[in-house]
């Protein structure tokens, strides 16, 4: 049995027989399962008892590797990702990877976060090329896996067993070498600031990022870019004027911690401050949504990659 995988936002790790409740209410979306070829539907707790056992071995399922998703902050099972191997002549493997979300996961980068952090296990465990069959129609899951490296080859008519039918698919392709070639080449480099400003009752202020922006409806730290020549707590003062409406001094920020994270075209390292005093009242000023909640609630929020791990230092330094 493979150890978990872990992401900022994701557990990859052997699916249980606690996952079969889950697993039956997940995929009676009839929108999740619409796409996936192998996925019966109704989906029975039958269904989800012989997932689980051929995810182990003793099954009746040619699921190869398989791993539930699940939620890093709240605990839930999201979905799954696999990889099936096929041998080859000479001795060398290709494997499919396959996966899927709830639909309350969807929009939220995590299906591309997932593969991911799914490519070194199958690179490791002896594949020298990945496929992938995608529905015409699936354009969002195309994206994920172009994102990865992988690249379209073609259609294939594609036999879908759960659905008694062929479908048309694009057929992607990712081989080791590429893969390697991109995970070692180094991408820019993004500095932004951030900031907790927390009120007398320690909530924390977030903002929702508009429709239009990347990764839109994700909650976030107020702040933004470091302009040239800026210090970090220049550039944090002139954002909040800019985006809230408020006014703050240098001595009122507080550097916290930082993150760092590798997103798909930069890798972001974005200092986080605290503050408990400014001038006005927040008032967003760029379209986003703003939201006082408190830490237990921020655990509920839906945020990007890179703000997810400060979290748990705020709540630490409160």
């Amino acid at each position: 049995m493979s150890e978990p995988l872990f992401s900022d936002r994701l557990v990859l790790r052997r699916p249980s027989m606690e996952d079969v409740p889950d697993l039956v209410r997940l995929l009676a979306d009839e929108q999740v399962v619409a796409h996936l070829s192998h996925v019966p539907s109704p989906y029975s707790e039958q269904d989800g008892i012989k997932y689980v056992q051929s995810a182990a071995g003793d099954g009746p399922l040619d699921i190869g590797d398989a791993f539930a998703l699940e939620d890093r902050r709240s605990g839930d099972m999201i979905g799954s990702i696999g990889l099936r191997r096929l041998a080859l002549p000479g001795g060398s493997e290709v494997g499919e990877i396959g996966y899927w979300l709830a639909r309350e996961a969807w929009g939220q980068g995590l299906a591309t976060e997932a593969v991911r952090t799914f490519l070194p296990f199958c690179f490791a465990s002896g594949c020298e090329r990945l496929t992938a069959h995608v529905n015409v129609e699936n354009t969002a899951s195309q994206r994920v896996l172009l994102k990865n490296g992988f690249a379209e080859v073609g259609l294939s008519e594609l036999w879908m067993p759960a659905r008694g039918r062929s479908n048309i698919s694009v057929l992607l392709e990712l081989d080791a070498e590429r893969w390697k070639a991109l995970v070692s080449a180094a991408p820019p480099i993004l500095t932004v600031v951030a900031v907790a400003l927390l009120d007398g009752d320690d909530r924390v202020l977030v903002a929702k990022r508009p429709v239009g922006k990347p990764m839109a409806g994700l909650w976030e730290f107020p702040g933004g870019k470091i302009h040239q020549g800026e210090s970090p707590e220049a550039a944090l003062i002139r954002e909040l004027r800019e985006e809230l409406a408020i006014d703050t001094e240098q001595s009122c920020l507080a550097p916290l911690t930082f993150a760092s994270h590798r997103y798909e075209s930069f890798h972001l390292l974005m200092p986080l401050y605290v503050c408990r005093v400014w001038r006005g009242q927040p008032i967003a000023q760029e379209g986003q949504e703003l939201k006082w909640v408190s830490l237990r609630a921020l655990d509920e929020l839906p945020m990007p990659p890179a703000d997810v791990p400060l979290v748990a230092m705020l709540r630490d330094y409160l």
